[in-house]
């Protein structure tokens, strides 16, 4: 198969085996058919319509008040929650987390998703974009950089596979084809235990992260999916070069339990159960990593309900705030429900930042009033 140049982008030209939509995995990496576009609207499909929380387990933020100020001294209307990700500028603290793509549905979810935020001006994250590289078909449902233009647009890869044929390659395809400002290693280990066929060696990935964080022309990130990165690991990933965590903490969406409703295997059914009130708190990951004097870009996500969560999170020591299944209902539909929703979650954290007299962001994360209970 001949090799072809890839379109030149921040400094590198990607070399493309060429194939459909010029596309085609290569080395180790194997091409599949379309069982990850499948279980990718199995997801879709149950996180809307099933009851995925985690169970006895929250966020931790309900731990926090804000002790009300009567007198804010400060006029509302010159309150700012602009700052800046990736070198871009953002209207306000806001992340959209990485969610989903690789089916027709995904592709209009994720261009409503990213077209209000472009209007709204908040951060975007692709779900995994593995399935545009297995499925070169799928590509497609990664592609918002058209109605996206200005603000970050993340790509998205299970960290687990550089240990399955994945290497600096593929990342740099990855960030070539969806125009990538940075790319999110997540963390999903016991999702990948739950899911049929799942990719369970985790084993000596640290030093292939530091590996790629050093070549990859982008910055890198990390996630989880929903139980956290404590402190301790936070500080691991920064001291090998990843740009910004994202700690993704418990809280929300528990993807022991969505698999628990895609998976045919009794036994890992009912192991799902022992697990629902599995991982760390999102308010605990964040206090741990400011507490150990971590520096690094800090994103708060996981079972963020509204502004005042995003307002309690960032004067926790978040950077942004991360929201995900909160939003998926209404990019389903479309983007002016989307716009509303964003819009609402902007006026409740400019509202919190009002009644602690908190004139903007750098104000906010310093405040001494807000309390644990």
């Amino acid at each position: 198969m001949m090799k072809m140049p890839g379109k030149a982008r921040n400094g590198f030209w990607l070399q493309t085996d060429t194939g459909r939509n010029g596309f085609h995995t290569k080395g180790d990496v194997k091409m599949e058919d379309s069982s990850i576009s499948k279980r990718k609207a199995e997801h879709i499909r149950v996180v809307l319509e099933e009851n995925v929380a985690g169970k006895d387990i929250t966020t931790g933020f309900e731990k926090y008040r804000f002790e009300h100020q009567a007198l804010p001294e400060l006029d509302f209307e010159e309150i700012s929650t602009e700052t800046a990700f990736l070198g871009k500028p953002l209207k306000a603290p806001f992340l959209i987390s990485s969610m989903t793509g690789g089916t027709a549905q995904a592709r209009t979810i994720n261009r409503n998703l990213a077209q209000a935020a472009e209007k709204r001006g908040w951060a975007f994250a692709l779900g995994s974009t593995r399935a545009a590289l297995e499925s070169p078909e799928q590509a497609y449902t990664f592609q918002v950089r058209d109605v996206a233009p200005h603000i970050p647009v993340l790509a998205n890869l299970g960290a687990v596979q550089l240990n399955y044929g994945y290497g600096i390659d593929e990342c740099r395809r990855i960030v070539e084809l969806t125009e990538a400002d940075a790319l999110i290693l997540h963390f999903n280990s016991l999702q990948e235990v739950f899911q049929k066929g799942g990719n369970t060696n985790f084993k000596d990935l640290l030093v292939k992260i530091e590996d790629l964080c050093s070549r990859l022309e982008v910055p890198v990130g990390a996630k989880e999916v929903g139980w956290g990165i404590n402190g301790r690991l936070a500080e691991k990933l920064y001291s090998v070069g990843v740009s910004f965590v994202d700690v993704a903490g418990s809280g929300g969406t528990s993807w022991s339990q969505v698999e628990k409703y895609l998976t045919s295997d009794p036994l890992k059914k009912a192991a799902a159960e022992a697990f629902s009130g599995w991982g760390n708190p999102t308010a605990e990951c964040l206090t741990q990593a400011r507490n150990l004097g971590l520096k690094g870009t800090l994103v708060a996500s996981g079972g963020l309900k509204n502004g005042v969560d995003a307002a309690k999170a960032i004067a926790l020591g978040a950077d942004l705030a991360g929201f995900g299944r909160k939003l998926l209902h209404d990019a389903v539909h479309s983007v002016d429900a989307l716009l509303s929703t964003y819009e609402q979650t902007e006026l409740e954290l400019k509202i919190a930042m009002f009644g602690i007299g908190a004139k903007d962001l750098s104000a906010l994360k310093q405040t001494p009033l807000l309390k644990k209970m």
